[in-house]
């Protein structure tokens, strides 16, 4: 039976930062409102949120949207590296973890006095270690792969945010993507663009240029209602303060809410029979293969359900696949669309904005994202009868 103290601590509220994609805040801001959080606020690349331990491996287990869930220990200025020192030794790091622990300290910083982020890391484990050393005459090692700690420093100007990290690697590695073709999709972004169709995993979802799979995989784990995390570990694991019946608690009440299987039809296809033999591999993994048709298949030989439906795709380009004729790629997609798809809501994400003018359909909508460092579109296009006439004329 757990003590009663221990079991308050666990309801106390307190704050947490979901990092995330650049574009996506505000999907992980309704999803963490979903999942319970309290006063959730979105910033550049993150979402502040409140909530109690539950909320807190909760996050980590459902998250679909988020990369990392962070717990901030200290905020403080840092001008130099003496003050960095200073403020991280402050914290009473034996409360976290043993000197035969392992840690790694991830920094990043912006804006900043401090134009190294490696030596910032190093500065803040120095702190660490050299407080335990001071105390028990051990250290705690690092281990920057598989830390029991992981931490996250962030400097902006002067003011400096240090956070236990919590999920330990970041949430897109979902576990079941062993196979991966060029280029892929991480399973964050996938299931951030699959948010922002609006799809309700009920009507048909297609990725005719499907790769390895991940936009079909996110879908139907989606569609099941399935957490995406049930087949990892997490940071807080190996945590002092780790409640683990707590935690079977929260997975236990994932686990409940399963479909058997997906609702809808989740189709997708690809010209490559390789990209195929991986997708199915990885739906494999997932536990969702039976939710998933798959085919060898180029886009313009398919032939869709009858609408609606879900359209979505990350078609290659020259930089990626040394496509000779982008353009007429690119119009053969829009080709495509309008004279087999008609109802559908389609969505085309790509970061080669030259190429997307050759589709000659009209937008509904444009959203930025970024994947990594580049900065792509997600187009929405709603292909009606005729959006082949002036209704719809090229991209401006």
């Amino acid at each position: 039976m757990r003590n009663s103290q221990l079991e308050r601590h666990d309801s106390i509220t307190f704050s947490m930062l979901a990092k995330t994609l650049r574009g996506a805040e505000d999907v992980v801001a309704e999803e963490l409102r979903t999942l319970g959080a309290l006063t959730v606020q979105p910033t550049n690349c993150a979402v502040k949120f409140t909530g109690d331990k539950r909320l807190l491996y909760k996050a980590n287990l459902c998250s679909r949207t988020a990369m990392r869930i962070l717990v901030p220990l200290r905020i403080f200025k840092a001008k130099d590296k003496d003050e960095l020192y200073q403020r991280v030794s402050t914290v009473n790091w034996s409360r976290y973890m043993d000197t035969d622990g392992t840690l790694a300290v991830d920094a990043f910083i912006s804006d900043s006095a401090f134009d190294n982020s490696i030596f910032v890391a190093q500065r803040v484990k120095d702190a660490i270690v050299d407080q335990f050393r001071r105390h028990t005459g051990k250290r705690p090692s690092v281990d920057l792969n598989d830390p029991d700690l992981r931490l996250n420093i962030y400097i902006q100007g002067s003011l400096a945010v240090l956070s236990l990290d919590s999920s330990g690697e970041p949430l897109y590695r979902r576990g079941y993507r062993t196979e991966a073709g060029e280029a892929p999709i991480n399973e964050v972004l996938a299931a951030t663009l699959i948010a922002l169709t609006g799809w309700d995993g009920k009507i048909p979802f297609l990725d005719p240029m499907c790769g390895s799979g991940t936009f079909l995989i996110e879908a139907a784990m989606m569609a099941r209602r399935m957490a995406p995390g049930r087949a990892r570990r997490f940071g807080f694991m190996r945590w002092k303060d780790y409640n683990a019946a707590l935690f079977e608690s929260v997975l236990a009440e994932a686990e409940g809410v399963i479909l058997p299987e997906a609702p809808g039809v989740i189709i997708g296809s690809d010209i490559d029979p390789e990209r195929i033999r991986e997708a199915r591999v990885n739906a494999r993994r997932a536990n969702v293969q039976k939710d998933i048709g798959l085919e060898c298949k180029s886009f313009e030989e398919k032939s869709p359900p009858p609408p609606p439906g879900i359209l979505i795709m990350n078609p290659p380009y020259d930089r990626r696949l040394g496509l000779e004729d982008v353009g007429s790629f690119y119009r053969m997609i829009g080709d495509t669309l309008k004279s087999k798809y008609e109802g559908y809501n389609a969505f085309i994400f790509t970061s080669n904005a030259q190429a997307a003018e050759s589709v000659g359909l009209r937008t509904s909508r444009r959203i930025t994202l970024f994947n990594g460092p580049l900065e792509c579109r997600l187009l929405k296009y709603e292909i009606y009868r005729g959006s082949h006439k002036a209704k719809y004329q090229k991209l401006q």
